[in-house]
């Protein structure tokens, strides 16, 4: 049975002898802590069975002993105890009760209780059927969704064999009541509202209207939620009689939005029948069902709903919910258009939009977002969730009123594809939370081809949203009423309680997988069903027209003024010369481009800082800012040597973060670092929030204490998803491009799960949606004898996907550099020195564009004693060095080196070292390339000119399949125009990037050393 709102465990138990003094007087629960009054629920209701039991006043008490044994038979006295468990056996009446052994050694009050319980001919028997009663409503408040007419195909295959079927009236004789009890009159339980302003009913009345309720064309699953208050307020919202009714005015908006739904979908078919649209016929009714939740959300005060979808319905909704321009979405049918913008554009059915209008509902105005989404169906559920997030953080929302987001999902993809339980779990971290999200799952029964039974191992494609305790609406798509009523509500929860909600648009797919496609060769059954099937918007229209709420005239002519719309953009369409892949932006950042989308410059300012501002952050770095907080010890003797640094003038890789974000939040930019266990940092070296180890809970971020006016630095340990987390953090930086937003994963490796995330929206992104992005993903790297999965972050990978050409030298200008960066699809960095680090990190908001930064961080080096920077290298004029030349004995004499070691990364320490230890200072030059891509073509070229008698080597720690070398070799050659060979010097090719064994990957490292430095290793010689 349902909980009590007191929470039950905690109940102190009555004995049954104590209930027969007590009932005089006003009835009280004992609670830990004190006595309150006990509210059954929100009703007044007395929960008497057929007749007075006990005086009349005692039904309520014994339903709330009952319901506090059901929870725990501990919960009540054992007198209670026994009296229950006889009754359930079928004890005859007056012999349920039986006496305990005495409590506290007295039998006092026992016998009262005997005389009040057991001497009444039929208590057994009333308090039986009252249970009774009670039990067949929570099984069509649990099970009713199991006969539910949800399908309106009638052929659905949702399995619940597992769970008969316990409701209806051919089986009440399962709760002990029998068909003469049908017309019985019973009152009502405080846990249903069927009752409305009556309290009780007969037994036929009650089951028709729980029928009603929860038996039609809406199921609801909901009695999984362990709040009360959540519950009551679902039982209100669908059991109240009459309560799913609507007015004449909102029945015919209801029949507008399904004339342009449908209309639209059917015009294109006649202009584009062989072109694929991947259209929502067969769900029409998603239209009105998104208007609705809109409408609702914004009377109760939200301005921005951020919306992602998959590509089914895409164009529908853009024309009729987010409201673009006809023309210029029937221009993208047009073959011969060209295109005008940079970069590949993307098909129709994945571009997204931004548009800012008046709703007519609410009389507010009202910004929607559609983003973008490849065909990886559900990977723009974090990227929406993140913006979201982002949205509400700027406009300082912390409660989720003014902006919210919602999420279109297809039934096949929401229960198969992972991101959905990834970003499920997300809802309600404090980090990530965007106070509730509304998902529509457009459920077609199928998926491409496959049957749901083989598509997914739950009876519902939603089971998924359990998981979060999300209460979830199943609706027949074939009614209209239905999906508005439904849609109303989901919207109304959002807005009360800020959690999570499913509405399941149960329908199904008039054509194939796409117009294209043949589905009779998979489904013949179910396609010759829907062959059969009268379209949802003929059905609707037929009901309000017999209903007298328009004529057939008046829906006749509302269907010519919609064709009469579709016609004249048609007709504009043609107009179009041009495809403007700009308009179809989802996230425009106004006043930071020129009119054109052009930078407002192509120069980037000094990223240094002065040296007062360098001590001051790097004081707050090493100092507790907060009173009477007490740190472990071992943090004590890192802030300890941080001040030590900051003394001396340098820092270590930890400490030039510090002063790149403490820099930036001082000059009003947002920081945002997220991922796992980045507070502390997992190599522990940042310990950017600090716990006290005397109170729980209670912490201090330094970083929050650089200035007055400072923006407000967000440090959060992230759930145990890369996919999910990058894509979130990818949302987020989409909002504002004065923020910088960045993404740690735990081990650089662990970025393979989030592989989507960065080939779909990371690299390609601006390309597909001109859509740029400045998010910055830091991936610890390096082979140091961890293992294959702790090593590499596969650079290889991101190099790949870099757009420079390899075989294409360049033109040079003033502003070069910056124009390469400008040009390229990310920015790919293996930074050797904190202050490089320091200044690439502020570059990337210093820069006047956006470009996704990748970023291999160190693990060794975060301690190394020769990985320090000096404040001179971060001070006003000094900027992230693309290339650092060699400035020791080679740079003095260049004319004796014999050969030019090119790497990135940590190998540079250990090629100097190894060059220390042979001798070679001033004939080996190791020189390092800290911009991978864009590639330093300039620079590279000025070191080959200057050694001009050397050998060129590219010496990397990874395996040659691997790593730089196929990225930087033909470049290299490129630049010298082919004139030498680059030879390599690095481990052999291998499947796994780096081996398990300690003392094998010291054999390797030496081995690529004395490649690099040896003799022999190539034709030259030293």
């Amino acid at each position: 049975m349902h909980r009590l709102r007191t929470t039950v465990s905690r109940l102190r138990p009555l004995t049954a002898a104590q209930t027969a003094q007590s009932l005089s007087q006003p009835r009280t629960l004992g609670v830990e802590g004190g006595l309150r009054t006990f509210q059954p629920a929100r009703r007044q209701t007395t929960s008497v069975v057929a007749e007075p039991f006990l005086n009349g006043t005692s039904s309520n008490y014994v339903e709330e002993m009952y319901y506090a044994w059901l929870e725990n038979p501990r919960n009540v006295h054992k007198s209670w105890d026994i009296f229950f468990r006889n009754a359930n056996a079928g004890a005859p009446p007056g012999a349920a009760y039986q006496s305990p052994p005495p409590l506290n050694g007295t039998t006092q009050g026992l016998a009262s209780v005997q005389a009040l319980v057991g001497s009444q001919p039929n208590v057994g028997k009333l308090v039986e059927d009252h249970l009774a009663v009670q039990t067949l409503i929570r099984a069509y408040q649990v099970r009713g969704h199991h006969i539910a007419k949800l399908d309106p195909l009638d052929i659905s295959c949702v399995d619940f064999d597992d769970a008969p079927c316990t409701v209806g009236f051919q089986n009440v004789g399962l709760y002990g009541l029998a068909e003469s009890d049908l017309d019985k009159v019973f009152r009502l339980p405080t846990t249903t509202f069927i009752g409305g302003n009556e309290s009780a009913l007969p037994l036929r009345e009650i089951i028709r209207r729980l029928e009603a309720s929860y038996c039609q064309h809406i199921g609801v699953e909901f009695m999984f939620i362990n709040d009360v208050e959540q519950c009551q307020w679902i039982r209100q919202k669908f059991e109240t009689p009459g309560v799913m009714q609507f007015s004449l005015e909102e029945k015919k908006t209801l029949l507008a939005r399904m004339i342009r739904s449908t209309r639209f979908e059917e015009f294109l078919q006649r202009k584009w029948s062989s072109e694929k649209r991947f259209g929502l016929e067969g769900c029409e009714s998603l239209i009105p069902a998104l208007k609705t939740i809109i409408d609702k959300s914004s009377q109760s005060g939200v301005e921005s709903v951020i919306m992602g979808m998959p590509h089914r319905g895409r164009l529908n909704v853009l024309a009729n919910v987010i409201r673009k321009d006809l023309d210029q979405i029937f221009c993208q049918f047009d073959s011969k258009l060209e295109a005008a913008d940079e970069g590949s554009g993307d098909v129709k059915y994945h571009l997204g939009m931004y548009h800012k209008r008046m709703n007519r509902v609410s009389n507010r105005e009202i910004s929607m977002s559609l983003m973008a989404n490849p065909s990886h169906l559900e990977a723009v559920d974090p990227v929406v969730q993140g913006k979201t997030k982002a949205e509400q953080f700027y406009c300082g929302d912390n409660e989720g009123k003014r902006v919210m987001s919602v999420l279109i999902h297809g039934d096949a993809a929401f229960a198969g594809q992972g991101i959905v339980y990834e970003t499920f779990h997300l809802s309600d971290l404090p980090s990530y939370t965007t106070y509730g999200t509304i998902h529509v799952v457009v459920n077609n029964q199928i998926g491409f081809t496959t049957d749901p039974r083989m598509a997914r191992s739950s009876p519902y494609p939603t089971d998924v949203a359990r998981v979060v305790n999300a209460p979830i609406f199943h609706v027949n798509a074939d009614d209209p009423e239905a999906v508005m009523y439904v849609c109303n509500v989901a919207a109304e929860w959002r807005n009360t309680f800020h959690k999570d909600v499913v509405v399941d648009l149960v329908c199904y797919r008039r054509n194939g997988h796409n117009e294209m496609d043949e589905p009779m060769f998979t489904q013949p059954l179910m396609y010759k069903q829907i062959k059969k099937q009268k379209g949802v918007l003929q059905k609707f229209a037929e009901k309000v027209i017999a209903e007298g709420v328009v004529t057939v005239q008046d829906y006749e002519e509302e269907v010519a003024r919609y064709d009469k719309i579709c016609e004249e953009a048609y007709t504009r369409s043609k107009d179009e010369k041009i495809l403007h892949i700009k308009h179809w932006l989802d996230s425009p950042w106004p006043d930071f481009f020129t009119l054109e989308g052009q930078p407002k410059s192509m120069s980037c300012p000094s990223t240094g800082i002065s040296e007062e501002e360098l001590g001051h952050i790097g004081k707050i770095a090493s100092s507790v800012p907060v009173e009477d907080f007490t740190i472990h010890g071992g943090l004590s003797r890192i802030l300890k040597g941080r001040a030590n640094m900051v003394s001396q003038r340098v820092c270590d890789w930890a400490l030039g973060e510090y002063m790149a974000f403490g820099s930036l939040l001082k000059e009003g930019i947002h920081v945002r670092l997220s991922g796992q266990d980045v507070e502390r940092g997992t190599f522990s070296h940042r310990h950017h929030v600090l716990h006290d180890q005397n109170v729980d809970k209670r912490i201090c971020i330094p970083m929050n204490h650089i200035s007055l006016n400072q923006a407000l630095y967000t440090v959060c340990n992230s759930s145990l998803s890369e996919y999910g987390v990058l894509g979130f953090e990818l949302g987020f930086a989409m909002a504002s491009p004065n923020a910088l937003i960045l993404w740690e994963a735990q081990f650089g490796d662990f970025n393979n799960t989030a592989q989507c995330i960065i080939d779909q929206f990371i690299s390609s992104g601006q390309a597909k949606w001109v859509r740029q992005n400045g998010i910055v993903m830091l991936l610890p790297h390096g082979m140091e004898g961890m293992g294959p999965e702790h090593s590499s972050a596969r650079p290889e990978r991101f190099l790949q996907m870099c757009n420079d050409d390899p075989d294409v030298f360049p033109k040079m200008s003033e502003d070069f550099a910056m124009r390469q960066l400008y040009d390229c699809n990310w920015i790919v960095v293996n930074c050797s020195t904190p202050a490089n680090y320091y200044h690439v990190l502020r570059r990337q908001i210093q820069q006047p564009f956006r470009k996704p930064l990748i970023v291999f961080t160190p693990k060794s080096l975060l301690r190394h004693p020769e990985a320090k920077s000096s404040f001179d290298e971060m001070l006003p004029g000094t900027h992230f060095k693309r290339m650092i030349p060699d400035d020791g004995p080679p740079a003095v004499n260049p004319e004796k080196v014999k050969r030019i070691v090119f790497c990135s990364g940590k190998i540079y320490y250990e090629l100097t070292r190894e060059r220390k230890n042979r001798g070679m200072d001033d004939t080996v030059a190791v020189v390092r390339i800290e911009q991978l891509s864009p590639f330093p073509f300039d620079l590279v070229k000025a070191e080959t000119e200057r050694y001009s008698n050397a050998d060129l080597v590219w010496c990397q720690e990874e395996h040659k399949n691997q790593g730089y070398y196929d990225y930087v070799k033909p470049r290299i050659r490129t630049t010298i125009n082919h004139s030498q060979p680059v030879w390599y010097a690095g481990r052999e090719p291998a499947s796994a990037p780096a081996t398990g064994n300690k003392q094998t990957h010291l054999m390797e490292l030496q081995r690529l050393l004395d490649n690099a430095f040896g003799l022999d290793a190539f034709s030259g010689k030293l």
